[in-house]
């Protein structure tokens, strides 16, 4: 039972850390394409408001990472806090895109 856990806590943390860093990336190559464009500055302004929310979850998804390495306890942890910290990033970069998407 306790390696079902600890596997659980690993697949979730690691998804955690996938989708934050998913974010920040998101969040960078926004960045870098308004500060090369000469109208890009509330793009740029957004981001930087954005990166607040970027480092916190990448920091709990890494976190969640490391707890999978104790027991089963700190598994459960690592769960709750991946599920978490992967939730919050998910919504922030659906929520980014939403505004920026640019296409059809």
């Amino acid at each position: 039972m306790e390696t079902i856990i600890h596997l659980i806590a690993l697949v979730a943390a690691l998804a955690s850390v996938v989708v934050a860093l998913g974010h920040t990336g998101y969040l960078a190559l926004l960045n870098s394409a308004a500060t090369k464009r000469a109208g890009g500055g509330p793009v740029a302004e957004y981001v930087r408001s954005r990166w607040p929310v970027a480092g916190g979850t990448t920091g709990a998804s890494l976190l969640a990472l490391l707890l999978t390495a104790g027991p089963a306890f700190l598994d459960v942890v690592a769960i709750l806090l991946a599920a978490g910290s992967g939730a919050v990033a998910t919504k922030a970069l659906q929520s980014t895109r939403t505004k920026y998407r640019s296409g059809n």
